[in-house]
């Protein structure tokens, strides 16, 4: 029986864009997300069940705050324009409501942006006596932004990267099991039921804080570090599905996307809790600069969770040097210097 993770933390989050270049300068200048993984264009073969059964073009990047946490994969179609929800999207709604980024320190950061004359919401305390804030991005997509816990390195930035996310969902009862028992984010840190003056709206939702520690396990544990999911329940029945109408790729949060350690295991774990995978690229999927085994599954509202066990990073492009890390396995870590070398792919505005 393997008694390590199937999974480290969060690798990245997908966020659906009009345009890669100017929504990745914004996101370099509000959350330091300035180191480049891979910049590739390519067809999304293997996504056509959420496609409508067609294969489309796209344009994606995957950016880095060296600080520590998780990265953002900034997506673009580029054989159609993505397409925005129709209605507007609330808090409980089922999907990827906002992303969580974690911050030094919330109240310098929050005046910084202010100053910088971005939408922030004012200074807010969660229900842990915590100072937290909202920020919404030019494309209409909320981030909060929440003490970070851990950290790889130090930078010149207030931010690091994503460390979890808000998620919406129908049946709360149903999404602990999901969260805890086949993800292995199992240590429940907040379950109460009210309205909350820390949330965008003043509606009664359930609300559940899962959280998992770092474990020193997989290359890039360090970095990306502790992962936080609070899951929300809107009391009065009202949510809507995010992507109604819509497909992945389209406007919006596309998916959570987890660092695998053990594809095989977990697919085994999850078809055993009933949970099967949905796309799965099986062997190495190659993105040009980067390479892995990725597959999908859903949440119980068909929130898409995305799963990469990575085979292949550049460390410096120019010099054309990798990691390959399919050789070496998958737990074993990597020493602090030859992460921080992924660092030398910053991009300088």
């Amino acid at each position: 029986m393997n008694t390590r993770p199937y999974l480290t933390g969060i690798q990245q989050i997908g966020i659906g864009i009009p345009d890669v270049d100017e929504a990745w300068k914004w996101y370099r200048a509000a959350f330091g997300m300035n180191v480049s993984v891979f910049d590739d264009a390519a067809e999304a073969a293997l996504m056509t069940r959420y496609t409508n059964g067609i294969v489309e073009k796209r344009r994606a990047a995957l950016a880095l705050n060296m600080a520590g946490g998780g990265g953002f994969e900034i997506w673009q179609y580029t054989s159609k324009i993505p397409v925005e929800a129709s209605f507007n999207i609330r808090i409980g709604d089922f999907g990827i409501y906002a992303a969580k980024m974690k911050s030094r320190n919330v109240p310098a950061l929050h005046e910084q942006l202010k100053k910088q004359g971005l939408p922030v919401s004012p200074l807010l305390t969660d229900p842990a006596g915590e100072r937290t804030f909202w920020i919404t991005d030019p494309w209409g997509n909320p981030f909060q932004v929440i003490q970070g816990q851990s950290w790889f390195k130090p930078t010149e930035e207030l931010t690091g990267g994503v460390c979890g996310a808000v998620i919406g969902v129908s049946n709360m009862d149903a999404a602990i099991k999901f969260y805890t028992q086949v993800l292995g984010i199992r240590e429940i840190v907040l379950d109460k039921t009210g309205v909350f003056a820390d949330l965008p709206e003043a509606t009664e939702v359930r609300r559940v804080v899962l959280r998992k520690q770092f474990e020193p396990y997989g290359a890039f544990s360090k970095l990306l570090g502790n992962v936080r999911i609070e899951l929300i329940q809107r009391i009065d029945g009202t949510g809507r599905k995010i992507f109604e109408n819509r497909c992945w790729g389209d406007r919006g949060y596309i998916h959570l996307c987890f660092d695998t350690l053990d594809m095989e295991g977990l697919q085994q774990k999850a078809a055993g809790l009933g949970v099967e995978f949905t796309v799965d690229s099986g062997n190495t999927f190659d993105m040009g600069e980067a390479g892995g085994r990725f597959a999908y599954m859903e949440d119980p509202d068909g929130t898409l969770i995305e799963l990469v066990e990575t085979h292949k990073v550049p460390v410096f492009k120019k010099l054309g040097i990798y990691f390959n890390l399919k050789k070496r396995g998958t737990y074993k870590t990597l020493p602090d210097w030859m992460v921080g070398l992924l660092g030398m792919n910053k991009i300088k505005d």
